[in-house]
């Protein structure tokens, strides 16, 4: 799949803007505040509802402005479809698929699929769990709609568990209701834990080759998925932790709190690893990010990179850049040196300044 344009209309510093884009590779270059990353963050809200920043949709309107509009044409096995989606600041999105409008968000996933790399990423070894959470929700909820439902679910049931939690400390008589939500959150969590597991064992097979390759085969990283329960013993877990729960008021066992460990050569590098070896095992996860949307969908996606190449040494630009052939690809940089530098070959440039995107090529 590619995306043929996008129009924007009030989002972030566009007052307006029609972009067509190449199925190839293309480029947005420009000094730092102009308005790149906004782009990239306008395709990525298009495909899949929610910003890549994790912001609140008023956050995205431009100022004194009460509504943002954004517009998709893209094509899926020579399909055309257009995305229409109009982000509101006190109201949820308003969304239509080629003119229909749709009732959830969620019925976007899985018609493009995309992969965002940003400076921010190289850092998701090291950082908490819930950022290596993320990325495990987002890149099943592009590849499993079934998953986006049981998400959604096990989300909500969590959030009502919770809030049972906090009356529990005045409302004694409500504590049975508690058996009816575990029922609920171990049903919806049981499901999230079996495809989180398929998900992370498919994961290691490619990204084991790709780190290897990487390094020259010193390096050898692999994933394990920390599960906070296991699916059969999801029920005595939450036995064995309800007084603690009652006292801390908030649920403590679940897919919620899961959590991915890397290592290199048997080494956690969370804690253990070299700054290095954190940012090249980040690479690996967006290359293998990459090969396994093809795998399992038969299509290639979207890659969304964000000023990275700046971030990395001349070697991993070159396997970065390497393996974006026969991709649509929509890259931001500062300037062009690291292009030229690497001979990569570029299908449109675009020059950004203050909201304005101008073609060169």
């Amino acid at each position: 799949m590619y995306i043929e344009s996008i129009e924007l209309k009030d989002f972030r510093n566009y007052e307006s803007l029609l972009l067509p884009l190449d199925k190839g590779v293309n480029i947005l270059y420009g000094d730092n505040a102009q308005g790149k990353t906004n782009v990239l963050e306008a395709l990525y809200v298009g495909c899949t509802s929610k910003s890549h920043r994790s912001v609140k949709d008023r956050e995205m309107i431009r100022f004194s402005m009460d509504e943002a509009h954004i517009k998709l044409n893209l094509r899926k096995k020579d399909v055309p479809y257009r995305i229409d989606m109009h982000i509101k600041k006190n109201k949820s999105k308003g969304i239509a698929l080629n003119g229909v409008p749709i009732r959830r968000a969620s019925q976007l996933f899985g018609l493009a699929n995309l992969v965002f790399f940003s400076p921010e990423d190289l850092s998701i070894i090291k950082n908490g769990p819930s950022e290596r959470r993320r990325f495990m929700d987002m890149e099943l909820c592009q590849l499993d709609r079934l998953y986006i439902h049981d998400l959604i679910a096990y989300n909500r049931v969590l959030m009502q568990r919770n809030k049972l939690l906090k009356e529990l400390s005045f409302r004694e008589d409500y504590r049975d209701m508690l058996e009816v939500y575990d029922d609920q959150l171990i049903s919806y969590g049981e499901k999230l834990i079996r495809v989180r597991s398929g998900f992370i064992e498919k994961l290691n097979e490619i990204i084991s080759e790709i780190h290897s390759h990487i390094t020259g085969g010193r390096e050898q990283l692999s994933i394990r998925y920390e599960k906070n329960t296991e699916q059969d013993s999801f029920r005595k877990n939450l036995e064995k932790v309800r007084e603690q729960e009652l006292k801390q008021r908030i649920s403590l066992v679940g897919p919620h709190r899961d959590d991915l460990c890397f290592q290199i050569n048997g080494t956690d590098i969370r804690h253990f690893g070299s700054q290095g070896q954190q940012r090249t095992a980040a690479l690996s996860l967006k290359l293998s990010e990459i090969r396994i949307v093809e795998e399992l969908t038969g299509d290639m996606p979207v890659l969304l990179l964000d000023d990275v190449l700046s971030e990395l040494d001349r070697s991993r630009q070159n396997l970065l850049l390497d393996s974006i052939k026969n991709i649509q690809a929509v890259i931001t940089c500062t300037g062009l040196d690291d292009f030229i530098n690497n001979r990569f070959h570029i299908d449109k440039i675009f020059k950004v300044q203050n909201g304005t995107v101008t073609g060169e090529n």
